[in-house]
């Protein structure tokens, strides 16, 4: 993907296009008073109200070419509505109108003056991230082979100038996390006869060579001799190799510095297994490795951002197949850690992948956290719809920070309680645990499984499963929860 320049100068320098933030009353909502051609630019948007041409409503854009009295080859308007209550989701609206009407002009240069317009409580590094991050995702483009004819996207937009102060840390982190963004689409939306567990090991390991990162793959009979009985009943009904992909970022100062763990479920076609899945919308289960498209694109993005801290990604990638050699309902198998599992649904399979990959990466990696990513329940989508993630912990420090960066980034988390009443449901006459608990608080019973692999350490677990892709016409990957988690990192440098 085409990597926009950002630069910083109040004095604008050389532009082609000027992107003006317009307000409900038909103002310039920016302070441009530096720039010669403000006063005539500021008449003439009033005058648009006036004669209702453009009335600066949220996400309104107007592009003009070269307007009278300027010497400016073209003014982007872009309605903010009423500035005074702007809210952080109605000026994401507009940025991104912003973004798309750049797409779709000549503009190569463009100033941006709409980040100097942030809603009320917030930066103008917030609103420098926010901007960099979109105007950098807009580029994306789906581009795989597998599209036949399609004509890929070519945008002229080289760079954008922040009429204001450096706030360089803010725009390489908006830019970073698009990248990573578009890793974690380009994964996600991929077919699952290319986007197999070893495309997601050939990924790490491309991301290794490139940012230097160590990389372990363990095959299928290394996990079978580790006792991995868990992972392995999913995997086993399929032809496809599955894979236990690992990668390890050394940012912090200290080498041996425990590091902050990411998880990701990576089954990368669920098909149910012998609790087929319905007909409908299967083709979508192509997505059910969001978790672990969204590890790579963090270490995407941690590559290019290069923070001081150390972090592991572990992703277990398999697919869930029926076969003649599928685990069957009321099987009982062995997890890594030693505890007895009755597999009495075959589609919770997602839990059963997670549990050996979280006992692998504390008994490896020694993290100090451990947070897992998984579109791992239907229950959560009933429960949160698609605008947030649901989060669960046994730490509320931990479930805080990433609630807080979720807030920062409007990549949002909705926290669900755990506790004894919910494990309970949980319980099994033939083995120390069931994998399903009932129909009743089916996200939270999930979690409440995987807490029984991470007593012993501080952990949260993401539901991401109304959150990492979209349906209908707009069918797509939308690289969530990246800009949280990398956020969350940010911070822990922070801190």
């Amino acid at each position: 993907m085409k990597q926009i320049k950002f630069t910083f100068n109040p004095s604008f320098g050389d532009f082609d296009t000027l992107v003006l933030p317009v307000n409900s009353q038909g103002e310039v909502s920016a302070n441009l008073s530096d720039l010669p051609q403000f006063s005539s630019l500021n008449t003439l948007t009033q005058q648009l109200k006036s004669s209702g041409d453009f009335s600066g409503k949220v996400g309104q854009t107007l592009l003009l070419i070269q307007p009278a009295g300027t010497d400016i080859p073209r003014v982007l308007l872009v309605g903010l509505g009423d500035t005074e209550t702007l809210t952080v989701k109605d000026y994401l609206t507009s940025l991104q109108s912003m973004a798309d009407a750049l797409d779709q002009s000549g503009a190569e240069q463009a100033v941006n003056a709409v980040v100097l317009t942030p809603p009320a409580n917030q930066t103008l590094a917030w609103a420098v991230y926010q901007s960099s991050q979109i105007s950098q995702r807009n580029l994306y483009d789906y581009d795989h082979a597998s599209r036949g004819e399609h004509t890929a996207k070519a945008p002229k937009l080289e760079t954008i100038i922040y009429p204001c102060e450096a706030q360089g840390d803010a725009a390489n982190q908006g830019q970073a996390t698009a990248l990573g963004m578009a890793l974690t689409q380009d994964l996600a939306n991929m077919p699952s006869n290319f986007c197999t567990p070893s495309y997601l090991a050939e990924t790490a390991i491309e991301l290794g060579n490139t940012y230097g990162y160590e990389v372990n793959i363990l095959d299928r009979a290394e996990m079978i001799e580790m006792g991995m009985g868990s992972f392995m009943s999913v995997a086993q009904g399929g032809a496809t190799p599955p894979k236990m992909i690992c990668l390890s970022y050394k940012g912090a100062d200290n080498p041996d510095q425990a590091p902050i763990a990411l998880v990701g479920k990576g089954v990368t076609f669920d098909t149910g297994g012998i609790s087929l899945k319905p007909g409908a919308a299967m083709d979508e289960m192509k997505y059910d490795m969001g978790g672990a498209a969204t590890v790579l694109g963090v270490f995407k993005a941690l590559g290019e951002l290069k923070p001081n801290l150390n972090v592991v990604g572990v992703i277990p990638a398999t697919e869930n197949m029926p076969s003649g050699d599928a685990v069957k309902p009321g099987d009982v198998v062995t997890s890594l850690s030693g505890q007895t599992i009755e597999i009495l649904n075959t589609d919770a399979e997602g839990r059963l992948i997670l549990c050996d990959a979280l006992t692998y990466t504390q008994q490896t990696y020694q993290p100090a956290k451990i947070i897992d990513m998984a579109t791992l329940t239907g229950a959560c989508i009933i429960a949160l719809g698609h605008h947030v993630s649901a989060i669960m912990g046994n730490n509320q420090a931990l479930v805080n920070e990433l609630i807080e960066a979720g807030q920062t980034t409007y990549d949002r988390f909705w926290q669900l309680p755990l506790g004894e009443e919910w494990d309970e449901q949980l319980k099994s006459n033939f083995a120390d645990m069931a994998n399903i608990g009932g129909r009743a608080g089916g996200s939270i019973t999930a979690a409440q499984f995987l807490a029984r692999f991470t007593r012993d350490i501080d952990w949260a677990h993401l539901d991401i499963a109304g959150t990492a892709w979209v349906s209908g016409s707009k069918k797509g990957a939308t690289g969530r929860p990246v800009p949280a988690l990398v956020e969350y990192l940010i911070k822990q440098t922070q801190a």
